[in-house]
């Protein structure tokens, strides 16, 4: 009996043994790892995949793909040639289907598409630096409910209030949109917005602000699964079909009036500034025309800025068209301290800004415009704003 004992002991034993080697033959896959020459490799474990490739944003393959090489122990892998310094994202294309990296824990919502990201960086003050997390001050996040009474509904933003703010000391404020399919979250997750706010206030680059992020959606209370109607698929146009009250621009001092009483700022043209990209450029664009004296810093970002014979027959009949030159007129006679235009040489909207510029031209009205490369991406985005901010509330 104590001989059967013990070999039935020695078996378990052994089978244990066979167990922990079979598991050990599973390799500790680790991707994205940043080389120190600037490439960038990408490991993914799947011994029963015919293709792997890796789909991104970075320079080398932004229109297609970069294939990968199955290795005898089951990993597919591939380096990238040397990467400049930036926040990049990906995903990995397995057999025909998209997924996420299961090895980066770091993943990104953009509309209803997820992504990976991650940050090259190789010297203090580029822009992948700019993007990190430092051992630095930090600003606050908060989620807030607001009253819109224009449109008729609890609505949902995002405010950033900076390191030093402590409830007595009044502050400035920017107001930051987001564009199409975007919400409340879009600036801070894909924006980096609190980490460029952090860095450039603790390098002395940036005046200390507080800056609101809003859902620009008038249709929708707030970002998908966080109000009544539940976890549905975000495609950047849910509810449109229910149309709204009244227009994004109309409703904005119920957004201003509710940060000006329920925070301290410092209530004054002169330390408002409104800017926003794609839709929220165009929100931006309609904003500045209908409250010409209430923000002294107007910023368009790939802007959506459609003279009046674009408006759009989804439009609502509002104050936004009704007396386009006069408005313009006006804001221009208050003399804001600055209005400026960005975008990228490749944006889909060049055309539309070409001719808003032209038409700035034409009246002799003052402008700043910025153009680099790339197109209608958050590359851009992340880099207008970092410019921006860094112009505001400086005199």
């Amino acid at each position: 009996m104590k001989r059967m004992i013990i070999l039935a002991s020695c078996c378990i034993m052994a089978l244990g043994s066979i167990a922990q080697q079979q598991l050990g033959q599973r390799p500790n896959v680790k991707s994205p790892v940043i080389n120190a020459d600037g490439t960038v490799t990408f490991n993914f474990y799947d011994p029963a995949a015919q293709q792997v490739s890796v789909v991104g944003d970075f320079e080398e393959i932004r229109y297609n793909s970069l294939s990968m090489t199955k290795q005898d122990n089951g990993v597919w892998t591939v380096t990238t040639a040397p990467l400049a310094p930036e926040l990049y994202s990906y995903s990995l294309n397995v057999d025909g289907q998209r997924i996420i990296d299961p090895a980066n824990s770091y993943v990104n919502r953009d509309i209803s598409t997820l992504s990976n990201i991650f940050i090259v960086t190789k010297s203090k003050d580029d822009k992948g630096d700019l993007y990190s997390v430092h051992d630095v001050p930090h600003g606050t996040m908060s989620r807030v409910w607001y009253d819109s009474p224009t449109l008729g509904q609890q609505r949902r933003m995002t405010i950033y209030l900076p390191p030093t703010y402590d409830g007595l000391k009044r502050f400035p404020v920017m107001y930051l949109l987001h564009g199409h399919g975007g919400d409340e979250t879009a600036w801070t997750d894909l924006g980096r917005t609190s980490q460029i706010m952090d860095n450039l206030i603790a390098e002395g680059k940036c005046v200390p602000m507080i800056v609101v992020m809003p859902n620009g959606n008038p249709s929708c209370n707030a970002a998908p699964g966080w109000w009544h109607e539940g976890m549905y698929t975000p495609d950047g146009n849910a509810f449109n079909e229910r149309g709204a009250k009244s227009t994004m621009e109309e409703s904005f001092m119920d957004i201003v009036n509710f940060v000006d009483s329920h925070y301290c700022t410092i209530p004054e043209r002169s330390a408002r500034a409104v800017t926003g990209l794609s839709m929220g450029g165009g929100h931006t664009f309609g904003i500045s025309r209908l409250y010409p004296e209430t923000f002294d810093y107007y910023g368009l970002q790939s802007a959506a800025c459609r003279m009046p014979r674009e408006m759009l027959p989804s439009t609502p009949n509002s104050k936004l068209y009704e007396d386009f030159d006069g408005q313009m007129a006006r804001l221009f006679g208050s003399k804001p301290k600055l209005y400026w235009i960005a975008i990228g040489k490749e944006d889909f909207l060049m055309d539309m800004n070409t001719e808003l510029r032209k038409y700035l031209d034409k009246h002799q009205y003052p402008y700043e415009y910025y153009e680099n490369d790339g197109g209608h991406i958050w590359r851009n985005w992340r880099i207008y704003l970092t410019m921006f901010a860094q112009k505001l509330f400086k005199e």
